[in-house]
């Protein structure tokens, strides 16, 4: 009987984090404003985009703190979907998920995007934002090099922003705070810059002001 030897953790992890990877760059295949190096056959060519050219992240929120709108102005943004008035929680696939603004299934899409001269291929891995699916998001997670923390300025800081803050921390990921709707009447987004940095000791400097319905602030 052959003895197999355990990998330590670290290899497993990083095994387990290319072949994520390589399973988010086959996802999407559709049609992009700025279309990718194609093959000789017309297709597009994901070959052509490195490791150091390919990033997944994730958007981690409570319930109805606006992540699905956010997935669809950064998807918008790199024109994976043409800017309409009709794109609303394009992940949400499920009647519960249009229907209540609550994110059960985790979704993905790759995205383009040119920075500072380099192409790069972003791999977005939609997270749910209710405590019932910490699994989900913790899969998701696992697959990231970055996330964005997305906190409601008139809500603030809830149970679940908390929960996802500490699971992204575990997994030693860059996180990007983002305070949203600050566009609303009711927002209080003082006092939420105060919570985050309370809870997390984020610096408020660091934390973009944004409006995923309206786009304020979603180039930065």
């Amino acid at each position: 009987m052959m003895l197999l030897r355990a990998q330590p953790l670290t290899a497993v992890a990083a095994t387990f984090r290319r072949t994520r990877t390589m399973q988010q760059i086959h996802i999407s295949r559709r049609l992009y404003s700025e279309r990718p190096p194609e093959n000789k056959r017309g297709e597009l060519d994901i070959t052509t985009y490195t490791p150091e050219r390919i990033r997944n992240f994730s958007i981690i929120a409570h319930i109805d703190h606006g992540k699905s709108t956010l997935a669809d102005r950064l998807l918008e943004l790199t024109g994976v979907i043409t800017k309409t008035g009709k794109n609303k929680q394009v992940l949400d696939k499920l009647k519960v998920e249009r229907d209540r603004g609550i994110t059960v299934k985790a979704q993905s899409a790759s995205m383009f995007y040119e920075h500072n001269g380099d192409k790069y291929l972003i791999n977005l891995i939609d997270t749910p934002g209710h405590v019932d699916f910490s699994y989900e998001v913790s899969r998701s997670l696992a697959a990231c090099q970055g996330t964005i923390l997305l906190v409601d300025a008139a809500q603030g800081v809830q149970a679940q922003t908390v929960a996802n803050f500490y699971l992204a921390f575990g997994e030693g990921l860059g996180i990007i705070p983002m305070l949203n709707k600050v566009d609303l009447p009711t927002a209080e987004p003082e006092r939420a810059v105060l919570q985050i940095e309370s809870a997390f000791e984020i610096d408020a400097a660091d934390i973009l002001h944004i409006s995923a319905k309206t786009g304020l602030g979603i180039e930065q």
